[in-house]
């Protein structure tokens, strides 16, 4: 198939690296250099998203924010500008589920279809092509893009219709911040209380209290690997997003307003590069004690 890929940073490289492995034709576009084995592999650059919309059959993006999908879309040079009927535009960044509509409708005119198809699962569920994505779009569209996605990811689900997909992303990012923040807590606890916490976290792995967070986030906390990763600044923007639509839905996230005070102190250390586990580091400061020492 003739497909195109815009935005080829570390989650949309080997993303559309798994594309082209696949035999298809891939088109792309990305503001830093394509990398050497996307081009090795065949990967053609483009030198603008209109020239990718141009060329492919189905595009794809994997962007960082909101305002960056919209510029992609529908700034100058820009994907819409040279859309024809039929073509398919997948937006797999994790942007507003309010804008995603608003982008769908505007795709749509022009005798398109739109998906949203946000993904979890980080760099590591990108480079094994292990993600889960999450869909929002027609059922019809859905089942055309569906053995693309079955490239990139294992869990694929059709929640709903345009906006619904990035509403499960969002919904996903609340899950795993107060998960992050709960094995945080849980191990500093057991630290300051004397508890070897790499001991702990193993005792915990065999119980109820299991978790990706807790195998996965909770070994980063112990071993200072904060690397991203999934940056401290990406998952305050999707707990942004949660919050001002709560506002709007005239509700409250107590717990996700938590975890992002918490993130905003690592920001203040200089931390929003960080991966998101260090989160434990704002609890660590908060407590004047953190995991490696001895009470």
């Amino acid at each position: 198939m003739k497909l195109g890929f815009i935005g080829l940073g570390i989650m949309g490289a080997p993303m559309a690296h798994h594309l082209l492995k696949a035999g298809n034709t891939l088109y792309t576009h990305t503001r830093s250099q394509t990398a050497d084995e996307l081009l090795k592999d065949g990967a053609q650059t483009c030198a603008n998203a209109a020239e990718v919309a141009q060329k492919a059959d189905i595009i794809f993006t994997m962007l960082p924010d909101t305002p960056d999908v919209e510029k992609v879309l529908f700034g100058e040079h820009g994907v819409a500008t040279s859309l024809t009927k039929g073509k398919i535009v997948v937006d797999m960044s994790s942007i507003s589920p309010i804008a995603t509509k608003a982008f769908a409708q505007k795709i749509n005119a022009l005798g398109c279809e739109y998906l949203d198809a946000p993904v979890s699962g980080g760099q590591v569920g990108a480079k094994n092509a292990a993600l889960t994505i999450m869909v929002g779009g027609n059922a019809a569209t859905f089942e055309k893009v569906k053995p693309l996605f079955a490239l990139m990811g294992k869990n694929i689900t059709l929640v709903g219709g345009n906006g619904d997909g990035q509403t499960a992303k969002v919904a996903n990012q609340i899950i795993v911040a107060l998960n992050i923040e709960a094995v945080a807590e849980a191990l500093l606890f057991a630290a300051r209380n004397g508890a070897d916490p790499a001991k702990v976290r193993e005792a915990l792995m065999g119980g109820f209290a299991a978790s990706r967070i807790l195998e996965v986030h909770g070994e980063r906390m112990i071993k200072r690997t904060f690397d991203p990763g999934f940056r401290i600044e990406l998952h305050q923007k999707d707990l942004n997003l949660a919050l001002s639509a709560a506002r709007e839905l005239g509700m409250s996230l107590p717990h996700t307003a938590s975890a992002q005070q918490l993130f905003s102190s690592c920001v203040a250390q200089g931390g929003k590069a960080w991966d998101h586990s260090a989160m434990v580091k704002a609890l660590e400061h908060m407590a004047n004690f953190d995991l490696t020492e001895t009470p």
